[in-house]
């Protein structure tokens, strides 16, 4: 008898269904499905955990520097009281005299494995009995079939088994005793800045991970305390583009740009080449060029084109930002969203952090474009995919790279559950339109734009434009929802101020001529085109713009996400970011809950409506705690570098052995230097 081992009761439904299993013909049974041929059982998540202190010893219940550090010689597990039915359940069926071959089919990542090995474990499965190792990458049917029949023996994972018991042990080493000997030192100062009662109960709850993110967090609140604003005023010039002399008129806004050849100023006056630090020298410096008009040259005229290409696919992090920034949703509430499109077929499996596909799936990429044509919004641009065979040479390009992938590829649709689609919510289904949007993307042209500046001459003064006119959407057409609703057909991402006149009637328009209609849109695109180097052309008035610097800006939940994954970037040590390029905090699998878990505390606070992060100030008195005793926790470098090594682990390259050694070093002596600080 062949027993297949789940995670969750809603994937077993799924893999009954992909093997043909009637529910309805087979009598129910508390905790598994079973036919005359197989059996389907499921974990409810965690099913066994590490122990706590006090189950290795009674008095270990008591916070004192007497017991730390806690390193255990021999390891405690212990059934989850909340889930010990279902232990039971699937431990009796691991146990049965005729289950002979057990698959695996947890998630198809790290956790997924340490899930079902704390089971098979305490459970003291027949070491003789077949394990076999389901790896899928969506719940398809065909998925689902493939990954049985191409199941390996699950010692083909045992590396990435011992990184998850090395991960594991670590939160458990870390947490413990850097939670109980910062509390024991601290908590008596941290009542009093607080004003806590003495009665009350306080605790400064350490992890590897949420402490490092707390940190960067502060550092931002502090860097942007700490910030000095600096008020500037730019001096802006309205230019009539048009051929002196020539029919009707276009307006243009350039920026003076101070130079060395200035006669009409010292370089004290200006702040960063921007501007007069003093609105009075910059209105004086304005009358000089009175009475308007006056006549302008066209000093130099550079024209460019310029290619986007369409960014890579969705991984966790990635969609986590974007729909922070779009839909003003937290990153669990992506995952949550992530998930139920993968439980429902919609979408491959969510929790990765590669933004590519594998040369195999991109060989029959075909079958899941034909599969979103039937989704209204993807329908014309997926038909025109397929019939133009925009496809055929994807295995080829930068979208597809086997070396960049660990355990699954991209974040992708998978081209089924149109069934499924309607019983979304509507904000399910706006995550899902933008998974779709970005997939469908990569298939198409670059995006072309023709970048221009211009630097006219008045008075031996210099005023620059920078603008850019899009010549041909590309890919923009599919992967912005938007596309098409706006007048930037003809011109987008002007990077100045834009008048146009036209029959005596002025638009303004900051950034983007969205508020053009597209015949002026166009006629100032073409006269921006037309200019010359050499032409003569009027500089019509001048303006003084008040300009201020910013602050860094707080993270949002999704940038956090961002800056989790590229930890690396945070280093400054070129060397050391080289190390470690490509590790980042936590996993994508984490990284949510982590932030979540910071919330909870109270250490940070969460602003739904923008989902900008900011310290509290309990957390940024743990902070400085922290910072005071083991600094290394804040770094990212250190961070990164636990994760790095995990890595190792599961490729077999560093040994478990070797991995617990370094990090029970590590453990004994900061809590020895917390102990005598």
């Amino acid at each position: 008898m062949k027993l297949f081992i789940t995670e969750k009761p809603s994937v077993a439904q799924q893999f009954a269904a992909a093997m043909d299993v009637d529910t309805r013909k087979w009598p129910k049974h508390d905790g598994y499905i079973e036919t005359d041929r197989l059996i389907i059982t499921w974990c409810v998540g965690h099913l066994v955990a590490l122990s706590y202190p006090e189950a290795y010893d009674p008095a270990l219940k008591k916070w004192d520097f007497s017991t730390l550090p806690f390193i255990p010689a021999e390891w405690k597990y212990e059934v989850s009281k909340s889930t010990e039915k279902q232990f039971q359940i699937v431990a009796g069926l691991l146990n049965r005299s005729d289950v002979d071959t057990i698959y695996v089919c947890t998630d198809s990542a790290r956790e997924g494995e340490y899930i079902y090995r704390l089971v098979d474990m305490m459970a003291k499965v027949d070491p003789s009995k077949e394990r076999r190792r389901v790896w899928i990458d969506s719940q398809t049917r065909e998925e689902i079939r493939r990954g049985i029949r191409e199941a390996k023996p699950d010692s083909a994972y045992d590396h990435l088994s011992e990184a998850a018991f090395s991960r594991a042990k670590e939160d458990y080493l870390m947490g413990i005793n850097f939670s109980r000997a910062l509390t024991l030192k601290y908590r008596n100062n941290l009542k009093k800045q607080l004003n806590i009662g003495p009665k009350e109960k306080v605790v400064i709850a350490v992890g590897r991970v949420m402490t490092c993110v707390l940190g960067m967090i502060v550092k931002r609140e502090q860097e942007i305390r700490a910030f000095q604003k600096t008020t500037f005023y730019r001096i802006q010039g309205k230019f009539d583009i048009i051929e002196q002399g020539g029919p009707g008129a276009v307006y243009i806004t350039a920026d003076w740009k101070p130079s060395e050849n200035s006669k009409f100023y010292p370089w004290t006056d200006i702040y960063d080449g921007k501007g007069f630090l003093l609105e009075g020298k910059a209105v004086q410096f304005m009358k000089r060029f009175m009475p308007f008009p006056d006549d302008a040259v066209v000093l130099k005229i550079e024209k460019r084109r310029e290619t986007k290409n369409p960014p890579l696919l969705y991984n966790l992090a990635e969609l986590q930002n974007d729909c922070a920034k779009l839909f003003k949703i937290d990153p669990d509430k992506t995952l949550a969203i992530a998930q139920e499109l993968y439980e429902k077929k919609l979408t491959t499996y969510p929790r990765t952090d590669a933004r590519v596909f594998s040369s195999a799936v991109a060989k029959e990429i075909d079958k899941n474009i034909r599969g979103v044509s039937g989704f209204a919004p993807a329908k014309d641009i997926a038909e025109q995919i397929l019939t133009e065979g925009r496809f055929k040479n994807i295995v080829k390009t930068k979208y597809t790279d086997d070396k960049k992938i660990s355990d699954h590829y991209a974040i992708i649709p998978t081209g089924q559950g149109e069934r499924e689609f309607a019983s979304l919510s509507p904000l399910s289904k706006k995550v899902y339109e933008l998974i779709v949007r970005r997939f469908l993307s990569i298939f198409m042209d670059s995006a072309v734009y023709e970048k221009l500046q211009a630097v006219f001459l008045v008075k031996e003064e210099l005023f620059i434009v920078n603008t850019r006119a899009l010549k041909t959407p590309g890919y923009l057409v599919v992967a912005d929802p938007t596309y098409g609703e706006r007048n930037d057909v003809v011109m987008a991402g002007n990077e100045q101020d834009a008048v146009v006149e036209k029959n005596n009637k002025i638009k303004t328009s900051r950034d983007t001529l969205g508020d053009h209609s597209v015949d002026d849109a166009k006629r100032l695109s073409e006269a921006l085109l037309r200019l010359r180097k050499g032409q003569h052309v009027s500089l019509i008035t001048l303006s003084v713009k008040p300009g201020e610097t910013a602050p860094p800006k707080r993270y949002t939940s999704g940038s956090m996400i961002l800056a989790m994954e590229n930890a690396g970037n945070l280093i400054e040590d070129e060397d050391l970011r080289a190390q470690i390029k490509g590790a980042g905090i936590g996993t994508s699998a984490t990284r949510a809950g982590i932030l979540t878990k910071l919330v909870v505390d109270k250490y940070i606070s969460l602003d739904k409506k923008t989902q900008i992060l900011s310290p509290t100030k309990l957390g940024e008195y743990i902070a400085y705690y922290v910072k005071c005793s083991v600094p290394h926790l804040l770094n990212p470098k250190l961070t990164a570098s636990w994760e790095m090594g995990l890595s190792e682990v599961a490729e077999g390259t560093l040994t478990e052995a070797e991995y617990m050694e370094k990090l029970e070093q590590f453990v004994r002596e900061k809590t020895e230097k917390i102990r005598n600080l």
